[in-house]
């Protein structure tokens, strides 16, 4: 065991979450970090019984989110876990928010910036709701970006608009696209489900239409990821890295996966080191 799994392991024992809300989103995002885990593990980690353990992973595979096998648990292959807003927000916090704050020290005041429905990109929105950077125009698809920023003085707050989509708290769809399309920033900060062999992934088709969308409206884009992103792949393919002028990820990332970077010669950057 690694040091890294070593450390979740006594976090989880030391602090297990209260309620089978929270616990099923801390196994949910440690299944996603490690790829696999035992029902035993998980029933060690969280101090409850294997049978608490089997409801609370029959749960989050009828969300889609894990796949059980005998005795043990996997992470979809997908990366369906992407795709719930809910459990998203409290994944890899101290990651996004180590991102986040290097994503920050790229934007200038006067600039126009396009964020996307990610929760990474929504930590950068909570620096820019402190008006640090002023004046600025802010565009984006999330709602939860909107609700933060709409009160931030200095900042221009434009709302894509389109299909709403419940689930990721954000405005999809053709229209959103066609409005996206019509604009013209200087600078887009996306994430994605998947980094690998060169190329950005993400599991949703209608989600790849929005940020291709974005990045084709920008002078310049940032790809934002914690570490968990990297070293994996999904159905859709959103865009070669090389359209990024960086990417930036967290400390957390494996050694090798930032050589399958170097090797494909992208501009990356690793915040908080």
């Amino acid at each position: 065991m690694t040091a890294a799994r070593e450390q979740d392991r006594r976090a989880a024992a030391e602090a297990p979450p209260r309620g089978p809300a929270a616990r099923q989103a801390a196994i949910a995002e440690q299944v996603l970090a490690e790829g696999s885990l035992s029902a035993a593990e998980l029933a060690e980690r969280f101090q409850v019984s294997q049978m608490t353990i089997h409801r609370d992973l029959d749960e989050l595979e009828r969300q889609g989110i894990v796949r059980k096998y005998r005795g043990g648990v996997t992470a979809q292959p997908s990366g369906v876990f992407e795709s719930n807003v809910a459990y998203r927000l409290k994944a890899m916090q101290a990651e996004k928010d180590a991102v986040a704050a290097r994503a920050l020290e790229l934007i200038e005041p006067g600039m126009a910036v396009m964020l996307d429905d990610s929760t990474t990109a929504l930590a950068l929105a909570r620096r820019l709701a402190e008006g640090v950077i002023t004046p600025l125009t802010v565009v984006t698809n999330y709602m939860a970006g909107l609700n933060l920023l709409s009160r931030a003085r200095g900042i221009r707050l434009m709302a894509v608009g389109g299909d709403y989509d419940l689930s990721h708290d954000s405005f999809l769809g053709v229209s959103c696209v066609e409005a996206v399309t019509s604009l013209s920033v200087d600078l887009c900060f996306v994430s994605t489900s998947a980094v690998s062999g060169g190329f950005a992934y993400h599991q949703e088709q209608h989600i790849v239409a929005v940020k291709r969308a974005m990045l084709d409206a920008a002078a310049r884009n940032v790809l934002l990821l914690d570490h968990t992103k990297l070293g994996k792949v999904a159905l859709h393919r959103l865009a070669a890295l090389s359209v990024f002028e960086r990417v930036l990820v967290d400390a957390g990332a494996d050694p090798d996966h930032l050589r399958d970077l170097e090797e494909h010669k992208v501009n990356y950057e690793v915040a908080g080191s």
